[in-house]
């Protein structure tokens, strides 16, 4: 069985008969453009022998557009007035719901992982419209603490996305950039303009890509992601003051040296890397050990 995904008269008048009105508290916005989730699924590179977990299915239309490609869809939904609705529309199309908060689940236990020896091994990819407050954290959480997830392809508001795929450097580049690169690689792949949601949101969004790193941009041996966060958190606190402001009292001159780091440098200008170098010689240098060549 197919069908195609609900425009706008359909959306709308779903929300009328069940007697819905879009969480702000939740930040509901959802699509009504056919033509752009299928563009989504498209662009999530999923087919026949995929399995996808879509965060925030709402009304399902991404979830129609990507059961379409012939990927194992599991919706998640936290809206108890949704999921009935939901259910209704996707799960004859094979689709699996599931009424669960995504930013507190147990995720081993979403995706089925632990399971036993016979357990389904292949990865999943992340496909959804995530609303701005938990965008960036649920992305974080899904990288540090979900390694079955291998890609991600989300929507989010432009601004947010920006920050995610940004390059040091850049005016978007912040410590929520470094995080994610120690993860992952991200790019924006496209923008979504404010009238395919209902209710019209105030801002753009844009799809971002987000393709896991077969292991961390820094090695373990160099530095762990808690190092490195330490000083990005402390670095970032002051955007434009010089790392030797920003860090004074955590990172001695002779830690500056040694990783090859400018006192002088300002914290966007610093890469991943970078990064896990200034904190391999913080801890070197503190512990009184020897500290490789930048």
């Amino acid at each position: 069985m197919s069908r195609r995904p609900p425009g706008r008269a359909e959306i709308s008048a779903l929300l009328a008969e069940h007697g819905i009105s879009p969480s702000r508290a939740l930040g509901q916005n959802f699509v009504t453009d056919p033509n752009l989730v299928e563009r989504v699924a498209r662009l999530a590179g999923v087919g026949v022998g995929d399995r996808v977990v879509e965060i925030g299915a709402g009304l399902g239309s991404l979830t129609i557009a990507l059961a379409a490609t012939g990927a194992e869809v599991l919706a998640v939904e936290i809206d108890r007035h949704l999921e009935p609705v939901l259910r209704e529309l996707v799960e004859p199309l094979g689709v699996t719901v599931v009424r669960a908060d995504a930013m507190s689940c147990d995720w081993a236990e979403l995706l089925g992982a632990g399971a036993g020896a016979g357990a389904d091994r292949r990865a999943w990819v992340l496909v959804a419209n995530l609303p701005y407050n938990i965008a960036t954290p649920l992305v974080l959480d899904v990288l540090m603490g979900v390694p079955s997830v291998a890609r991600l392809l989300v929507m989010v508001q432009r601004e947010v996305g920006e920050r995610l795929a940004a390059q040091p450097g850049s005016r978007a580049y912040g410590a929520v950039s470094v995080r994610l690169a120690y993860f992952a690689d991200a790019r924006v792949v496209a923008r979504v303009p404010a009238d395919v949601f209902v209710p019209r949101p105030n801002v753009e969004s844009v799809l971002v890509e987000i393709v896991r790193r077969p292991a961390p941009a820094v090695p373990a041996d160099v530095a762990g992601f808690e190092e490195i966060d330490v000083l990005v958190r402390a670095g970032f606190s002051g955007r434009r003051k010089m790392l030797r402001r920003s860090l004074a009292g955590l990172v001695t001159a002779e830690a500056f040296a040694a990783a090859g780091v400018a006192p002088t440098s300002r914290p966007e200008e610093l890469g991943v890397e970078a990064w896990g170098k200034l904190a391999q010689c913080k801890r070197l240098t503190e512990s009184g050990q020897p500290v490789p060549p930048p």
